[in-house]
């Protein structure tokens, strides 16, 4: 059937903040005295929460993140935000039209996807319905953050909708038991290794205009009745 709530991740979905995100990431890495190229970050942590940054490049690059470097990094993210984010092209349109309940499921912390989505105009569509991965005991790929958003909204996950960007989320929505569309139309996704994995992570359906997700939703209802 048709989807009774749409959960929208934030971070590339909502707001064009990927390449915003992997630079700020990345002068932190270098603060931290190491070096990791653009497309490594994008394969490594794109669609992660900053805890699962942190135990990955501890893990994987041998770099001890400290407080010091994580607060560096969210002035400087903050900055970039107040002065750069701008809102993924038609999603304040798109979302009146939805005709189903939404909200909003991010590996960023509250404050963070807060702030994203006041300076960008969004905030106001949004709230209350805010979650976040500090919510939950496990960030993605694990499905915690979109089984803890369904049960706060009172949806069932099989009759939950989740528009993704990232790997990690399209394996937390599949974990969930979610169907999930992945969404292409961020300034970070030409990448072409990351359409790659997106493609590989087999998301119901790709789009890249956001303009077009009220006609998509339609379109399950009427394809599921149809069969």
């Amino acid at each position: 059937m048709a989807p009774e709530l749409v959960i929208f991740d934030c971070d590339g979905v909502l707001v064009d903040s990927e390449a915003l995100s992997v630079a700020a990431l990345l002068g932190m890495i270098a603060l931290a005295g190491g070096a990791v190229g653009e497309d490594a970050a994008y394969e490594h942590f794109l669609g992660k929460s900053m805890k699962s940054v942190r135990e990955i490049l501890g893990r994987d690059f041998g770099l001890d993140i400290t407080d010091g470097h994580l607060t560096a990094m969210r002035v400087e993210l903050m900055r970039k935000f107040r002065e750069e984010l701008k809102p993924i092209p038609g999603i304040m349109e798109v979302l009146p039209r939805l005709g189903v309940p939404y909200c909003v499921a991010s590996s960023g912390t509250l404050d963070r996807i807060r702030y994203a989505l006041d300076v960008t105009g969004l905030l106001g569509l949004m709230e209350p319905h805010l979650f976040s991965a500090t919510m939950v005991a496990r960030g993605k790929p694990a499905p915690d953050i979109f089984l803890h958003a369904a049960a706060s909204m009172r949806a069932h996950p099989r009759k939950c909708l989740v528009v993704e960007d990232s790997p990690a989320g399209i394996a937390a929505a599949r974990a969930a038991g979610m169907r999930v569309f992945a969404f292409t139309g961020g300034s970070h996704a030409g990448n072409p290794a990351l359409k790659a994995r997106l493609a590989s992570s087999e998301p119901d359906f790709i789009f890249a205009d956001m303009l077009q997700l009220p006609d998509l939703i339609a379109g399950l209802g009427a394809r599921e009745k149809a069969s």
